[in-house]
């Protein structure tokens, strides 16, 4: 029996894209659940998502792309979900590639952005260090952590909505948290065309967001791996100062005492994040 498929759009303020994207995705699965979750707009993306064949559920405000997601993987009836956005960057021609993924026994499959398909150098230079930095933290090669374009079984999914936060990091809190998980997780190479539109993402409002996504890629899968360099760092600079200050001056200072001091506290502050990490897991699967 084939799987039910869901497709879920989060969308604000998209009502120049969105027509065609959910026409196209008629044409392609006409058998499919199309959900736009309309996220507070102000335009009529909901009129026209309608029109163009989408069951649409409208927030009386702005919540955000990730509680959007939320509510659509909690609304969405199919056995497999396909989260893409409603501004036409996603080809819905791609989405076979993903679901082919999941019959090869993936949890999740990702559509990966080439080189070309960024928004801009700046978003660009971002997400490959989230990548360098989660492929890092993982153990596995991570292509593209910010993607947005996903298939996942809806079941696994669900899983893990109590650790998706509201904003825009959702793809960054499903992926570690299925790599946490044991779920394997595929990359399809995809190429995403230019925005209809003018984009949400604002570079100098989000540049804390970005370094904030940063530390939550390490603290969500394995803090240790983010605490003990940085511990290993104040050691080293500790003992090398005490090293300094004690052949020139024949004692130990409080820069020394202060460095080592620091070193145990980020150590044992990795220490109680894993655990509380294990935690948080363990009550999501619950």
């Amino acid at each position: 029996m084939q799987p039910r498929l869901s497709v879920v759009i989060p969308a604000k303020n998209e009502g120049q894209a969105i027509g065609p994207v959910v026409a196209r995705i008629c044409e392609l699965y006409p058998e499919a659940e199309i959900l736009v979750i309309d996220d507070g707009s102000t335009d009529d993306t909901a009129e026209i998502s309608v029109k163009a064949g989408a069951r649409v559920i409208s927030h009386p405000y702005s919540m955000g792309n990730g509680a959007a997601i939320k509510h659509g993987a909690r609304a969405a009836e199919g056995d497999v979900i396909v989260f893409m956005d409603g501004d036409g960057q996603h080809d819905p021609a791609d989405i076979p590639r993903l679901l082919e993924q999941l019959d090869n026994g993936f949890a999740m499959a990702v559509g990966a952005r080439q080189r070309g398909s960024q928004a801009s150098i700046f978003r660009g230079l971002a997400n490959g260090l989230y990548n360098l930095l989660a492929s890092y933290m993982t153990g596995h090669r991570i292509e593209d952590l910010t993607s947005g374009f996903r298939a996942v079984h809806s079941d696994k999914f669900r899983e893990f909505l109590s650790l998706l936060p509201n904003g825009f990091s959702y793809p960054t809190t499903s992926t570690m948290a299925f790599f946490r998980a044991g779920y394997p997780v595929a990359y399809v190479p995809i190429t995403a065309d230019k925005r209809v539109g003018k984009s949400h993402i604002r570079i100098l409002q989000d540049g804390v967001r970005f370094l904030i996504i940063i530390f939550r890629v390490g603290t969500l899968y394995s803090p240790l791996k983010l605490f003990v360099p940085v511990a290993a760092c104040l050691f080293l600079l500790a003992t090398g100062w005490y090293g300094y200050t004690f052949t020139s001056q024949g004692r130990f200072t409080n820069m020394s005492a202060l460095l080592y001091t620091g070193s145990v506290s980020v150590f044992l502050m990795g220490l109680i994040s894993e655990q509380i990490t294990a935690l948080m897991y363990k009550d999501s699967k619950q």
